[in-house]
């Protein structure tokens, strides 16, 4: 053997000794300690503060032994935190299952209603296994948000009666009829704590000040019913309170009692409800964690199959004890996350402390008032019914879906409210799927036929007669504005267009999605958008494909002449030189159209470089860049189209021939038209948000000014994502009033002081036209704005010329050429310009900032990040499976 492998001693049962490590060995590792981070013990303790209150608050809610709302609370903390998929979700008794609880104890008791949870935490386990979680969630928002609110009017109107000191009733329609007699029989001592706990609920998170935000780290729900016990305990009012019995007495699970059929519709019901308020929660806590930064990386995204599983088990543990089912809570995962939780210890941690609470505090919590918690627990069932889900499903046209599904969970029950609302929701879809409105118009000579809906063959016998009475050798707009088109009513309208063609007439075929016009005469690009849809595919999808159909030729068109028609359907970041969509390729005397290959007079041929930018003279390295893409002359640095093109070939504007700086107007107006017709209608709602809310970007993104570098694309970021700050070479001047740049500076301090971003990111790009230039410049001179900017990187250049510093480097492959080095140099310089900043400074001492280094290559289109800041700074590049992470 070798000698660097020790062989293994043989060693008697009765004398094994204890080996030291041989020398030539790594030393052992040091034995693992569970720590728990800071945070996570701070976290727990304000989850246990609020879980408190409102898990004995929910017992008494459902008419189950108060024990049993700490039972769930702790088997929510304790198992559900430990197995569960998503490490930041706390689990316990939840308001929307109340409703539920509270009719199986009235209708089986108490010890079968335990049964039911252990049954539903078995059904949980078989679907986690199942892997059907992401299933779960395809319910439709309406329904669940009806669900939740018919819970809340329920929990709402019935704590109603114990706050007025009297006894709720088994329904909602049995507790509005006893409402006039409890009103008439008040308890003046219920009544004055139950307010006085809603006023601290309602008041405590709104003082203002820096006092308000020391008092607000204390929970608003704990200092309500703190409140309301002190002062009813001061005062010796005589009142109901918590009454926990001994534990030695309480009740555990027993086989579940009556019929069959109501028993597998509890457990359906219990599982249904548990796993999708969980598995809601998850999503939602998945949303709180992506914005705290930093965060994120840590913690992961969830897991729902294993969230199921976590709920399953937490649902066994919590029945079999005699608890409550348990499900994913809102309010406690929500102030998990703002209390600064970084793992599942948090959650696990709560659910000790309420172990501890309900072994050792049992003299303190008996001096709780139970009007107190019903105010609390009635507080919540009124926050369930949430004005922003109204308006949301209002905005979706989905209010009929909401309506009839809080309606059904307040009469009927909550599986009952469900499938009522399932039912609506299909015959809504059914509805909307079948219904097509199809209007006729003139205006200016002009026959607008507006198609309103999904064209399916149901809508084919009114949109041919609609057709039908377009008078003969007109032109016909036809706006389609759908997602859905069925062969039946593509056959209609393909006959309905060579009928009206062949008699003079025009055709134009116009979407708000479409992104496709033809106006030629012989209506073949009509036809050929129609092609898309014919399968049944969406009709928005067709500006998703860039295509060019071929140009066809049409001998009898009405003029005599033969005439092309392009039809192409082009990608919103496809450039203005490589559409086809919008001109019309010009055809020159004789009869033929222009060769589709011409290249226009201002597109370089493949293979050669950009024309140089008037007044800068020539650029260095404007040969092919080492490692670029099918377009070698793309990396060049300069400005495509800013030079005067001469010479012949189909010119861009569609007019005939023209100067570049016409074309580039046309080119310009183009775009402009194609945003207001095809992205307009889409982007309008969310623009109208921001208008009225104001801009709250996450990230100030400094990068240069090159027109290949598309922020928006590379970062898949939209409108009030990003604070972007462009100039040439992506420079941040140092401060300081000598070199400082007002513009740059003013930017950074508004970004950083005034919208309060978390981070800055710095991005260079390969091929920079300003790097080039520094490394090529010369001293002496006259110095133009050009030359006083680049001053600013200059440092960049000193830095990579220092041979006691490590250049920055790309992961994978050394820099291409002394280009490609200076530019990842210039991004970690810059970020030490960055850092001087005064309000950066501030920000990254406070730890409300972050500061991120990034290259583009071009060619490549491939992004890296600054991973190792140390020394020269390590880029590593951006996978697609980085995006789980």
């Amino acid at each position: 053997m070798s000698a660097c492998v020790p062989t293994r001693a043989t060693d008697s049962h009765q004398n094994r000794t204890k080996r030291a490590p041989q020398p030539h060995s790594p030393p052992p590792p040091p034995p693992r300690r569970f720590r728990i981070a800071g945070a996570d013990v701070s976290a727990s303790i304000a989850v246990f503060l609020i879980a408190l209150p409102l898990s004995l608050g929910i017992a008494l809610a459902t008419g189950a032994p108060l024990q049993a709302g700490l039972v769930a609370a702790a088997a929510g903390g304790l198992v559900a935190g430990r197995l569960g998929g998503c490490p930041l979700q706390v689990s316990g008794p939840a308001a929307g299952l109340t409703v539920v609880t509270a009719d199986l104890i009235h209708r089986y008791g108490w010890r079968t209603t335990c049964a039911v949870t252990v049954l539903a935490g078995l059904a949980q386990l078989a679907l986690g296994c199942l892997r059907v979680a992401r299933t779960a969630l395809a319910v439709s928002p309406a329904i669940v948000h009806g669900m939740l609110a018919g819970i809340g009017v329920t929990i709402a109107v019935a704590q109603l009666h114990i706050v007025l000191g009297g006894t709720p009733q088994s329904s909602v329609l049995a507790n509005l009829r006893a409402l006039p007699a409890q009103l008439a029989d008040v308890h003046p001592a219920d009544v004055a704590m139950s307010v006085l706990t809603l006023a601290l609920l309602l008041l405590w998170p709104r003082v203002p000040g820096r006092l308000g935000h020391l008092m607000r780290k204390i929970p608003a729900a704990l200092v309500a019913v703190a409140g309301a016990t002190l002062t009813a305990s001061l005062a010796g009012l005589s009142l109901a309170k918590v009454d926990l019995p001994s534990w030695s007495s309480h009740a555990l699970a027993g086989l579940p009692e009556g019929p069959a059929l109501g028993i597998a519709a509890a457990v359906l019901t219990t599982t249904l409800v548990c796993s999708v308020q969980s598995l809601l929660g998850a999503v939602a806590v998945d949303k709180l964690v992506a914005g705290q930064p930093g965060l994120s990386a840590r913690v992961g995204r969830s897991d729902l199959n294993r969230e199921l599983l976590g709920q399953g088990a937490a649902n066994i543990v919590s029945g079999a004890l005699g608890g409550l089912p348990v499900a994913g809570v809102a309010v406690r995962s929500s102030a998990n996350v703002q209390a600064g939780a970084v793992s599942r210890n948090s959650t696990m941690l709560h659910g000790v402390l309420v172990v501890v609470a309900a072994l050792l505090m049992v003299p303190v919590l008996e001096l709780i008032p139970l009007a107190s918690l019903a105010a609390l627990v009635m507080a919540v069932g009124i926050q369930m019914v949430s004005l922003n889900h109204i308006r949301t499903v209002t905005r979706h046209r989905e209010v009929l879906v909401y309506v009839v599904t809080t309606l059904g969970v307040v009469f009927l029950g909550v599986l009952e409210g469900v499938l009522l609302g399932v039912t609506v929701a299909v015959a809504v879809a059914l509805n909307r799927l079948a219904h097509t409105r199809i209007t006729h118009d003139e205006k200016e000579g002009v026959h607008h036929v507006h198609v309103r809906g999904q064209l399916t063959f149901l809508a084919v016998p009114r949109l041919s007669r609609t057709l039908h009475h377009v008078p003969q050798g007109t032109h016909v707009v036809v706006e389609l504005d759908g997602s859905f088109m069925d062969h039946a009513a593509y056959e209609s309208l393909q006959d309905w267009q060579n009928s009206h063609t062949a008699r003079g007439g025009t055709a134009e075929l116009t979407g708000r999605r479409t992104g496709v016009r033809d106006t030629g005469p012989d209506g073949t690009g009509f036809e050929a958008a129609l092609a898309d849809t014919a399968t049944g595919t969406t009709i928005g999808a067709t500006s998703g494909t860039t295509t060019e159909a071929p140009a066809r030729t049409t001998a009898d068109a009405p003029t005599g002449g033969p005439t092309t028609s392009t039809v192409c359907r082009c990608h919103p970041w496809t450039p203005w030189r490589n559409h086809q969509c919008d001109h019309r390729r010009s055809t020159p005397a004789g009869g033929h159209p222009a060769d589709p290959t011409d290249q226009p007079a201002d597109r370089p041929a493949p293979g050669t470089a950009e024309p140089n930018s008037p007044g800068t003279g020539p650029h260095p390295g404007t040969g092919p860049h080492p490692g670029a893409g099918p377009n070698p002359g793309a990396d060049t640095g300069t400005h495509p189209g800013t030079g005067t093109p001469t010479g012949t070939g189909a010119p861009r504007s569609g007019t005939g021939t023209g100067t570049g700086t016409g074309t580039a107007g046309s080119q310009l107006a183009r775009g402009i038209s194609a945003f207001q017709r095809d992205t307009a209608p889409l982007v309008r709602g969310e623009l109208a948000r921001l208008a009225k809310e104001g801009q709250r970007p996450s990230q100030l993104f400094l990068t240069c000014a090159d027109s290949r570098l598309v922020t928006s694309m590379i970062t898949s970021s939209g409108p009030g994502d990003l604070f972007v700050v462009r100039n040439v070479g992506n420079l941040v001047p140092p401060p300081g009033e000598e070199s400082g740049d007002d513009s740059v500076a003013a930017a950074i301090e508004y970004a950083v002081d005034v919208l309060r971003v978390r981070s800055i990111t710095v991005c260079g790009h390969s091929g920079c036209g300003a790097m080039q230039a520094l490394l090529n410049s010369e001293p002496g001179g006259a110095q133009t704005p050009l030359k006083r900017w680049l001053r600013h990187g200059v440092p960049s250049l000193e830095r990579m010329a220092d041979d006691g510093r490590p250049w920055a480097r790309l992961a994978g492959r050394a820099p291409a050429d002394a280009v490609e080095q200076l530019c990842l140099t210039n991004v970690v310089q810059q970020l030490e310009h960055l850092r001087g900043h005064e309000s950066v400074a501030r920000a990254l001492r406070e730890g409300a900032l972050e500061l991120h280094g990034m290259y583009f290559h071009v060619g490549e289109a491939q992004a890296y990040l600054l991973t190792e800041a140390d020394g020269g700074g390590l880029f590593d590049g951006v996978g697609v499976a980085d995006m789980s992470a």
